[in-house]
């Protein structure tokens, strides 16, 4: 009962993500046979596969009564798999209401003069212990991404980092290479918050994150956005 019950919330989540990105303009393609796959994906089973252009984002839904051993294993495997392939990124979304984390008011959050002491700090874990470097500088985009948007004046309905970046590549503050850029680290912070090793977390791709970091900081006081 238990199973089913897990399995029927993952899928309402997947069919929900699916019109989302649906409506976003991207081709949709569910549980995807075989042939239709790749060649570095036919040994696995996507649930969902979303593509725009030159994007194609692997998604697989989870919720912690069905993230157990084996699928953790399989799950790494196939981050592993796809992060290896340009133009493609891969993107593990939870189910559970206590991964829905409500969000503080953005008052609450850093201001620009925090962030700055704390990009010092990033900049020496990064020689120090790269994994703590990549969870806090993601951390400082976060807050930065706030104060950029508040800053744009972009009516903003979510708090949510993925849709501020979205939004504001959308209005032209975050150049098409800075949107890689912060998609590519937000897929490594999530495999490091949700305990998943990477090979392809560098010192380079943290000093690459930090830097953008700055651009945007900088970009408040141009007025020219930070692209």
């Amino acid at each position: 009962m238990m199973a089913t019950s897990t399995a029927n919330i993952e899928r309402e989540r997947l069919l929900k993500l699916a019109e989302e990105y649906r409506e976003k303009g991207y081709e949709i393609s569910f549980h995807p046979n075989s042939e239709d796959l790749p060649d570095f994906l036919k040994s696995y089973r996507p649930d969902l596969i979303v593509r725009r252009g030159e994007e194609s984002v692997v998604i697989a839904v989870k919720s912690r009564a069905s993230l157990n051993s084996p699928s953790s294993t399989y799950l790494r495997n196939l981050a592993q798999a796809v992060a290896e392939n340009p133009g493609w990124r891969f993107e593990l979304v939870m189910t559970n209401s206590e991964d829905a984390v409500e969000l503080p008011k953005a008052e609450d959050s850093f201001q620009e003069h925090e962030i700055e002491l704390g990009l010092q700090v990033a900049k020496q874990l990064v020689t120090q212990h790269l994994e703590s470097a990549m969870l806090y500088s993601w951390s400082l985009v976060e807050a930065t991404l706030r104060i950029v948007a508040q800053k744009e004046e972009l009516s903003l309905q979510r708090l949510d980092p993925l849709y501020l970046v979205k939004q504001l590549t959308v209005e032209g503050v975050i150049s098409k290479s800075e949107y890689q850029l912060l998609m590519n680290a937000r897929s490594l912070r999530n495999s490091i918050a949700h305990g998943f090793k990477t090979t392809q977390l560098t010192q380079k791709s943290v000093c690459e994150l930090i830097e953008v970091t700055e651009q945007l900081l900088k970009g408040l006081h141009t007025g020219d956005g930070a692209g």
